[in-house]
């Protein structure tokens, strides 16, 4: 029988409810409206890679095949420069906090979580019976690894971090490892931030690793659900220990493959150029629009508050009425109502959310 995970000392501020953190941004989506709420880079997979998805579909009568696994996890190693051990293939990230969760409770561990952050990792936590200690960062929201109780044998950590938009430093990150504790971070969207060798984990040999990728966001397969981790590999054989027969299908693995493959390596360096050039241009607009842009942004989303003296739900509630939709900043911890995240779009869109800003503020109900 696994241990209780203990408590953690220390004050647990107040803070989302449980359904709260369990909301996430395609619930915010209107009708015929312009996306802000949700971080998914376009609004489909690129032809190539719909082609190599395509060319799978008659393979679809048989089960997944090891050499499509071992072809996948391969990818995943060569791009990190580790064996294919310190590799687990996942159906989308979320899957590994799933799996992170089962972890803690059967090893009792002791978890903290750096908020504001993706609020996934506390509610599987959460639904595994493991007790939850919020690290709080205020603004601007840098990492302090001080800050993480040191009895903690977990810790999950954001980088860039969702929703503030902020990117710790690699070393910075690294201290939270040490023998004796699972360090998850959740590197979502690290393959398009500038300069990413100085901020990934992904590939370090470090006790007690866990780095989880998406490949949701930057190639637009929010409906297949393909991700993995890098790491230790004795996690990720304790998270793996317990899993189904064939826990990923053949267009998972082939989208894996595909999009960890040379084929995708000029596109994913033009995303990236993308989405810095795009977010420099938008919290340029933004600022000129009188609009509060919260810290300077290195991810494919920008933190923004509400105008000063406006009722920050109804604004919100306004925008959407005009075709604009945000993600709500008060479902996460150490944020409140006067929080809007808004995903990186183009000069056009970026455009539209302006003037239904300003209309906003200024009270035209036309």
């Amino acid at each position: 029988m696994s241990a209780a995970p203990g408590h953690l000392p220390g004050h647990q501020p107040d803070g989302p409810s449980w359904e709260a953190l369990r909301h996430h941004g395609d619930a915010e989506l209107v009708p015929g409206g312009v996306n802000f709420a949700v971080n998914v880079r376009g609004d489909g997979p690129p032809t190539w890679l719909r082609e190599r998805l395509a060319d799978r579909l008659g393979d679809l009568g048989r089960y997944p095949t090891a050499e499509d696994r071992d072809a996948a996890a391969a990818a995943v190693a060569a791009r990190h420069g580790v064996d294919p051990d310190a590799v687990l293939l996942l159906g989308g990230a979320s899957e590994g906090f799933h799996l992170l969760a089962d972890h803690a409770a059967r090893r009792g561990l002791r978890a903290a979580v750096v908020h504001p952050s993706f609020t996934e990792p506390e509610v599987e936590l959460r639904r595994a019976g493991v007790p939850v200690h919020r690290v709080i960062l205020p603004p601007p929201y840098g990492l302090d690894p001080a800050l993480v109780p040191e009895e903690a044998d977990l810790v999950v950590v954001g980088n860039p971090t969702n929703p503030t938009s902020v990117l710790h430093a690699r070393a910075t990150v690294a201290a939270l490892c040490r023998p004796g504790r699972v360090t998850v971070v959740d590197e979502a969207f690290c393959d398009v931030v500038y300069d990413e060798s100085a901020h990934t984990l992904a590939g370090a040999r470090l006790p007690g690793l866990v780095v989880l990728r998406s490949l949701t966001k930057t190639w637009a397969l929010a409906g297949l659900r393909v991700g993995y981790a890098v790491g230790d590999p004795a996690v990720l054989a304790d998270l793996a220990a317990d899993r189904p027969h064939w826990p990923l299908g053949t267009l998972q693995l082939e989208a894996i493959r595909a999009c960890l493959g040379p084929e995708a390596d000029g596109e994913l360096e033009a995303a990236r150029e993308q989405v810095v050039a795009q977010r420099r241009a938008m919290v340029a607009a933004l600022e000129s629009a009188g609009i509060t842009v919260v810290v300077p942004p290195e991810a494919p989303f920008v933190l923004v508050r509400t105008p000063d003296g406006a009722d920050p739900t109804a604004f919100r509630a306004g925008l959407a009425r005009r075709g604009i939709a945000t993600r709500r900043g008060d479902t996460f911890p150490g944020l409140d109502a006067t929080h809007l995240r808004l995903a990186v779009r183009d000069g056009r869109m970026v455009d539209a959310l302006v003037r239904a800003w300003r209309a906003e503020r200024e009270g035209d109900r036309r």
